[in-house]
């Protein structure tokens, strides 16, 4: 299937990541979504409000967060490809809401422009504290995916992956971008709508007294019909069985929860995504995602210059995590530096996977700014030396 053509404005273009990453929703078929204005993330709002009326598609200011996060589901649920969009303090709100999403196997995506916190923090300023929040955020046990963007460019292209993963496996997406992304501009190329991959979602067509939506094939995922088509559909919160309806049995809980966890876990293979440079023959290897990818670059050439061998390895999907490809670098490199603009989130998951087989060096940065290259030069010669 292809993206609608009135959708999509191809061609290049110079625009930052937040009006790239609304270009992407709209060639990926997004048509709904609710949202409340909150820096660095408003930009994405404000280009969906001015292009929806030409493809179709509503924006609906919400009254805040939570209701935004609401929202986007019952649409969802209506047939809709749907999105919201934030920053962290309402990232926070939208916590319960991210459960319910994953619970009841309802496809849409989030969109978080981190900036410094916690709390108000440093509104206008860059950050990659939410990236544990975005896995483990709700409370219970589930699966989400997330991914992270380090150009205007991957905010083009992974929106539309995160649509297309969204409807794939019924689950909520999250695209981790940053202030630095979101409003760097930069060339962006979006192709014509015939040449853009578009998954469409899984749609029940037999018999109406036959439906029931959480009833999952062997690739775990349930159909879906679309509300007011004359399908009996009950949605709930609550541990359900095959009808949705409310089965809060210790069986029950298992099973479900079990296929929840395994229709990501076990398509892990298909759903990670990395991109890496040099790892085959390093000593120490660069672990980066989103921006921080980018300042790590010129560190790792001046590594080089000094006659280090260093690779670089930069997560697009964080989560679900590689572990499979962090496990086999640690048996064969010395050392893994993972800088990040968090006081340390991500390097848990770096430490958990290499299991003492090398040196793992965390580079924290609270954010507010990026990374100076120097700093992580002098974490990747630190690395060498074992301390």
């Amino acid at each position: 299937m292809h993206a609608d053509p009135i959708g999509v404005q191809t061609g290049a273009h110079f625009i930052d990541g937040d009006h790239s990453c609304a270009e992407g929703a709209i060639a990926a078929g997004c048509r709904f979504v609710a949202g409340y204005p909150i820096t660095p993330s408003t930009e994405v709002v404000e280009r969906m409000a001015e292009r929806f009326p030409f493809v179709g598609g509503i924006f609906i200011q919400m009254e805040d967060e939570i209701a935004s996060s609401i929202a986007i589901q019952g649409a969802a649920w209506g047939g809709k490809k749907t999105m919201t969009v934030t920053s962290g303090p309402g990232f926070s709100l939208m916590m319960e809401h991210i459960g319910f999403a994953a619970m009841t196997e309802t496809p849409c995506v989030f969109v978080d422009v981190q900036r410094a916190g916690p709390s108000t923090g440093l509104p206008t300023m860059p950050a990659q504290g939410d990236m544990m929040q975005a896995r483990w955020g709700s409370h219970g046990d589930y699966s989400i995916i997330a991914l992270s963007p380090n150009s205007p460019q991957e905010c083009f292209d992974l929106t539309i992956h995160a649509f297309n993963l969204s409807e794939r496996y019924r689950v909520p997406v999250m695209m981790m971008m940053d202030e630095c992304v979101g409003h760097m501009i930069e060339r962006v190329v979006i192709p014509e709508a015939e040449k853009i991959e578009i998954v469409e979602r899984k749609m029940y067509e037999g018999p109406k007294e036959n439906f029931q939506p959480f009833d999952a094939g062997r690739d775990m995922v349930p159909m879906m019909v679309k509300a007011g088509d004359g399908y009996r559909i009950h949605v709930t919160g609550l541990t359900h069985d095959e009808r949705g309806y409310p089965n809060m049995t210790v069986n029950t809980q298992g099973r479900l929860i079990q296929r929840l966890m395994d229709k990501i876990r076990l398509n892990a293979d298909d759903i990670v995504m990395y991109k890496e440079e040099d790892v085959k023959d390093a000593d120490v290897v660069v672990v980066s995602y989103g921006i921080t990818s980018r300042t790590a670059i010129p560190a790792i050439e001046q590594a080089k210059a000094k006659g280090l061998k260093v690779g670089h390895l930069r997560l697009v999907v964080v989560w679900p995590f590689p572990e499979k490809r962090i496990k086999e670098l640690a048996r064969h490199v010395k050392s893994l530096v993972v800088p990040e603009l968090n006081m340390g989130q991500i390097v848990y998951e770096v430490e958990r996977c290499a299991a003492g087989q090398c040196n793992v060096v965390s580079v924290p940065h609270a954010g507010g700014t990026v990374h100076q290259p120097k700093d992580i030069l002098a974490a990747i010669e630190k690395s060498l030396r074992g301390k």
